[in-house]
C-alpha cells in the first residue's frame, strides 16, 4: 500500500539528514520534492502547494533539539500535516437508530455492492448488529443476485422484490420490513454508473428523502485518483453525504485519492478495502495511514488484527502444550490460520516499522503458506502428533504427496524444531508474538511448488 508514495517521501527528507539546522534554502529544497511527490501521487495541485506551505511555516525558525535531527524534525512536522489531510481524526459511521439506515452511492464497478456485504459482517460480528442488506440496483444485469450470494455467505438477510422496478419504493418498503422483523441496522445498496448523470443523482436523491438515512456513505475506487476527488465533490453536491469509503487500496493505487478528498469535500474517509474477502475492511485512522506512508509501520492496526484472531482458551491450551514440549504440527497449522484470517501477508509485513522499505522489492504471495499447508496435510494423523516419528522414507513420501521435494521438507521440519524451541523458553504472550514473527518469515521464503 503507497510503496511508491513512501518511497518518494524518504527521497525528498534524505536532503535534511546530515544537516546541522533548518534553513530557508535546505527546507525549499526538500519541500519541492515533497510537492513533486504529491503531484505524481495524483494530488490536487492546490492542495499539494498548502500542504507545503504548512510545512515550511512550521518548519522554520524551530530549533532542533540535540536528539533530533533537522530531518527526524521535518517528517514529524509531515506526518502531522499528513494526518490532518486526511482527516485528522478518525471518525465512527453512524448505525445507531431504530433502525439505523445507511445509504451507500458511488459509480459503478468502484466496489459498493461488495462493500455493502464487508459493512455489514463487520456491523454483525464486530458490533454485533443484526443487519439487512437492501438491493436497489435494478438496472444492473446479475446485481441483484451478486448481492444475494454475498449475503448467503455472510448469513445475512437480503431484501429484494424483483418485480418492482422503482428503488424507492423498494428501499422504503425495506425499511418497513426491517421494523417488522427485528433488523437494527439496514444497508441500500443503490445503482452506480459508469459516469455522473441526473438521471441517477434524482434516483438517489429521491430515495435519501424517501428513507432519511442516519448515514449516507460515498464508495470509491482509489485507483481512480483524481478522478475519485472530482466524482466525490459532484455526488457531495447533490446528496451531501457523510463519509467517503476508499476501495481497491491493495491495488496499484498511488495515493491521490487518500490525500486529496478530505480536503476538497471536507467529509471524512471511515473505511478503506484492501481485498475480496469479506473480512478485508479496515477503520480508517489518518494518524496510521500518515505512519504507513512515511514508513513508520503500523503496529497498533497489527496488534489489533492479532487481538480479534486471539481465542483465550485455545491459548492457555496451546501454553500448556508448549510447557511440556508437544507442541504438534496441528498446533502449528492452527496458528498459520490465525496469522491467514489476519489479512494480506504483505499488507501485515508493511505494518512493521522498517518492514515495508525493507521488503520494497520482495513479492510476498497471498498464498505465501500453500506449500507449508500442502506438506502438513501429507502427514498422517499420528505424523503430525508425533513429528519425531518422521524418518526419510517418510519425508519423501510426505514430499511426492504435497508436490513438494524432500529439501523442501527438511526445511519445513527444521523451522519447526525451531520455532517449538523459541516457544519452548518464553512465556505466553511472548511466544505468540514469536510464532507469527517465525512464521511470517516461513511464508516469506518457502518456495512454491
Amino acid at each position: 500500500m503507497f510503496e511508491n508514495l513512501s518511497e518518494k517521501f524518504d527521497r525528498a527528507f534524505k536532503v535534511l539528514k546530515g544537516q546541522g539546522q533548518i534553513t530557508e534554502i535546505n527546507v525549499a529544497e526538500t519541500l519541492k520534492e515533497v510537492r513533486r511527490t504529491l503531484l505524481d501521487a495524483d494530488v490536487n495541485f492546490k492542495t499539494s502547494k498548502e500542504f507545503a506551505n504548512r510545512i515550511k511555516e512550521k518548519a522554520l525558525g524551530q530549533g532542533v533539539l540535540t536528539a533530533v535531527s533537522p530531518g527526524q524534525l521535518l517528517v514529524k512536522i509531515a506526518h502531522d500535516e499528513l494526518a490532518d489531510l486526511m482527516g485528522g481524526e478518525q471518525v465512527d459511521v453512524n448505525f445507531q437508530g431504530n433502525p439505523g439506515i445507511i445509504l451507500m452511492s458511488g459509480l459503478q464497478g468502484s466496489g459498493k455492492t461488495t462493500f455493502s456485504g464487508k459493512l455489514a459482517n463487520y456491523l454483525k460480528t464486530k458490533k454485533g448488529k443484526k443487519p439487512l442488506l437492501v438491493a436497489c440496483d435494478v438496472y444492473r444485469p446479475a446485481a441483484i443476485d451478486q448481492l444475494k450470494v454475498l449475503g448467503e455467505q455472510l448469513g445475512i438477510e437480503v431484501f429484494s422484490d424483483e418485480e418492482n422496478k422503482d428503488p424507492v419504493s423498494i428501499s422504503a418498503n425495506a425499511i418497513d420490513y426491517a421494523k417488522s422483523n427485528g433488523f437494527n441496522v439496514v444497508i441500500v445498496d443503490t445503482a452506480g454508473r459508469l459516469a455522473v448523470d441526473d438521471q441517477m443523482m434524482n434516483e438517489i436523491e429521491a430515495i435519501k428523502k424517501a428513507i432519511e438515512p442516519t448515514e449516507t456513505l460515498f464508495v470509491v475506487d482509489s485507483m481512480t485518483g483524481q478522478d475519485a476527488v472530482n466524482t466525490a465533490k459532484t455526488f457531495d453536491e447533490r446528496i451531501n453525504f457523510d463519509g467517503v469509503i476508499l476501495t481497491k487500496l491493495d491495488g496499484d493505487t498511488k495515493g491521490g485519492a487518500a490525500l486529496s478528498i478530505k480536503s476538497v469535500v471536507n467529509k471524512p474517509i471511515k473505511f478503506i478495502g484492501t481485498g475480496e474477502k469479506m473480512e478485508a475492511l479496515d477503520i480508517f485512522h489518518p494518524d496510521r495511514m500518515a505512519d504507513r506512508i512515511l514508513g513508520m509501520g503500523d503496529v497498533v492496526s497489527l496488534v489489533e488484527r492479532a487481538q480479534e484472531q486471539y481465542d483465550e482458551e485455545a491459548a492457555r491450551k496451546l501454553q500448556k502444550k508448549i510447557a511440556k514440549n508437544q507442541f504438534d504440527f496441528n498446533d502449528f497449522l492452527s496458528q498459520i490460520n490465525q496469522i491467514k484470517k489476519m489479512g494480506n501477508v504483505k499488507d501485515l509485513v508493511g505494518m512493521i516499522p522498517g518492514m515495508g522499505k525493507a521488503m520494497k522489492n520482495t513479492e510476498i504471495d497471498n498464498d505465501a503458506f500453500i506449500s507449508i499447508e500442502a506438506i502438513i496435510h501429507s502427514m498422517t494423523p499420528n505424523e503430525r502428533e508425533n513429528p519425531s516419528v518422521i524418518n526419510t522414507s517418510r519425508k519423501r513420501r510426505i514430499a511426492a504427496g504435497s508436490g513438494n521435494n524432500i529439501q523442501e521438507v527438511n526445511k519445513l521440519m527444521k523451522q519447526f524444531e525451531d520455532t517449538r524451541k523459541m516457544m519452548k523458553l518464553m512465556s505466553n504472550k511472548k511466544n505468540m508474538m514469536g510464532l507469527m514473527k517465525n512464521m511470517s518469515k516461513m511464508g516469506g521464503g518457502m518456495p512454491r511448488p
